[in-house]
């Protein structure tokens, strides 16, 4: 289950009443910072970036790929662990404006985190540990830590215990130190 706050609005939809959720300003200056970060190749420089602008908790070597697209709105709402991998095209929300209401909600993804290209986290979500995304996935609940999920929807396609069986005699993955 997603962790997201509520918040019903009146009259038209909630995106409609975006500017009275957010200020623009605010939008403004993430969208620049953000566009900014989805093309350049230093990825030292994007986490500098998300750290210094939109206030993220971003953790040492993690690495987003060229055209990651974190939430516009609100992006300190999303935190993301030591050594961590997002994928290509990966879109974090941490909001999400519906008809009748709008839904916060914070995104946290563990340290040692493989996300696959081209998916999509919805807010309120906790991407545990070790845990990996297969490329496409749609995350709309939790993720076990050491876990392997993907598909939309999202379902366990290793448990941390499978993939550990199933790796135990890899030589990259079945080494201890993970």
């Amino acid at each position: 289950m997603r962790r997201t706050e509520r918040h019903p609005v009146d009259g038209a939809n909630s995106l409609w009443h975006v500017y009275q959720t957010v200020p623009f300003w605010k939008v403004v200056k993430n969208f620049i910072v953000i566009q900014l970060a989805r093309y350049t190749p230093f990825l030292g420089m994007k986490s500098w970036l998300y750290r210094t602008f939109l206030h993220m908790k971003v953790g040492e070597q993690t690495s987003f790929a060229l055209m990651v697209m974190l939430d516009i709105m609100f992006p300190e709402k999303i935190s993301v662990g030591k050594n961590t991998v997002i994928g290509y095209n990966t879109t974090i929300l941490a909001h999400e404006y519906l008809i009748k209401e709008y839904r916060l909600g914070e995104v946290k993804i563990g340290n040692q985190v493989m996300i696959g290209a081209n998916s999509t986290i919805l807010p309120g979500v906790i991407i545990g540990d070790h845990a990996i995304v297969s490329a496409g996935t749609l995350v709309h609940k939790d993720v076990p830590p050491g876990a392997f999920v993907g598909g939309n929807p999202m379902k366990v396609i290793y448990t941390k215990g499978e993939l550990a069986e199933k790796w135990a005699k890899d030589p990259i993955y079945g080494k201890k130190d993970l």
